[in-house]
């Protein structure tokens, strides 16, 4: 069957590289529709330099006009506030920080924007992701493999880190193969709007946010201490020499686990609004001044509502070596190469978007997986997604414990 009797729906979100996106389909013989989404319309918390969705609503019917493909609208906000929203509440109020942009690509842009797309008789379903898909056929049958955009600076095959083998087999990447200036180029060529427009910042689809302000939708702020914990406490004195594939799991867990702060460890220096508003790494948002270097969040304790904060970029509380990953938070994008128990693989592994891809092995073990990194690493967060690569393909990832 040829390309001009496949119907694509691409998620035309009013930005430049869904626009692009777009055209390439067109150019590739495809039959295309422009689908945008409303997800969000709450200002609470938004930062108001961000356009609102009408704006990029316009820009996006703009494109669809200019490029003579059909343009339809589709409200997901209900299931934007259910899936997405609620459970950053959820996240937050229990002391973990979630990525809101991996849940909505797995649960929206993948899902029920997906079964929309259907319901207008498409083929597949695009978005304008610097990430690619390449298809094999393996001797279980056919096998998608998400890969890294070619754009290294603009690759967002993490933020598609929960796609199962069923979404991948109906999404199509068009831009993966192309770097952001030639993406904005021929955009520019074409004459579109969103040509020079910024990228878009922030939680997907809500855009920046004054976060305190925006989890007070839900999350009550309160007086807590703040308490500074010296780079000598006896907290960071683990030896990270024993992690590895040979190790007894009680010692796994036990290098994973998050440090235990308590007050007795630091000194009082001040006041916060609420441990649930903070993050393990952040820098502002303390309002604590008059030490030799910057004072970074290395604990919360939202059960007590303390916040444990460590001086300067270096400081050991920022680092550990090992993660855990529950059993249940595992998710394979590849599920044929799914690690069975007490086996381990060497593979990269990022913690966060846009991080430069970090040497360890993989261990899993009864109780969950085990990642050792062969260097320590900084900010690892709870509720935040581990991915894990061999090569450029992404394989799997699982939420931080």
């Amino acid at each position: 069957m040829t390309n001009q009797k496949k119907r694509v729906v691409v998620g035309l979100s009013g930005g430049v590289d869904s626009s692009v996106a777009a055209r390439v389909l067109q150019e590739q013989g495809y039959e295309v529709i422009g689908l945008f989404m409303k997800n969000w319309h709450d200002t609470t918390g938004v930062l108001e330099s961000d356009c609102p969705w009408l704006d990029d609503k316009f820009d996006a019917e703009a494109v669809a006009r200019k490029l003579n493909i059909p343009f339809h609208f589709v409200d997901l906000s209900t299931e934007y506030r259910a899936r997405v929203v609620d459970y950053m509440f959820s996240e937050y109020e229990k002391g973990r920080t979630p990525n809101p942009d991996v849940l909505c690509n797995r649960e929206i842009k993948f899902d029920v924007f997906m079964d929309k797309a259907f319901e207008l008789g498409a083929d597949y379903v695009a978005t304008g992701h610097y990430c690619r898909k390449e298809t094999i056929q393996t001797e279980n049958g056919e096998v998608h493999r998400l890969l890294a955009g070619a754009d290294g600076n603009k690759d967002q095959s993490y933020f598609l880190c929960q796609l199962s083998q069923k979404q991948l087999a109906k999404a199509l990447f068009p831009i993966g193969e192309m770097v952001k200036p030639e993406v904005r180029k021929v955009a520019g060529d074409l004459k579109l709007v969103t040509a020079h427009k910024k990228d878009s910042q922030g939680i997907c689809f809500v855009g920046k946010v004054d976060l305190p302000v925006f989890l007070q939708q839900k999350l009550e702020a309160k007086k807590g201490r703040v308490f500074l914990i010296p780079p000598d406490s006896e907290l960071f004195q683990r030896d990270w020499s024993k992690a590895g594939p040979e190790a007894d799991t009680a010692v796994l867990e036990e290098l994973s686990a998050s440090y235990s702060f308590h007050p007795r460890y630091g000194q009082r220096i001040g006041e916060h609004n609420g441990a649930h508003f903070y993050t393990i790494g952040q820098r502002k948002g303390l309002d604590i001044g008059g030490f030799a270097e910057p004072l970074f969040v290395i604990g919360i304790d939202v059960e007590f509502n303390q916040v444990f904060v460590g001086m300067g970029k270096e400081h050991p509380g920022l680092f550990r070596r090992v993660l855990k990953i529950n059993n249940e938070e595992i998710h394979w994008v590849r599920p044929d190469l799914t690690l069975k128990d007490d086996e381990s693989r060497r593979l990269k592994v990022r913690i966060r978007y846009r991080q430069p891809l970090q040497d360890g092995v993989l261990i899993k073990r009864g109780e969950g997986m085990f990642i050792v990194f062969d260097e320590p690493q900084r900010g690892i967060t709870a509720g935040q997604f581990a991915a894990w690569y061999e090569n450029d393909e992404l394989t799997g990832s699982g939420v931080i414990s």
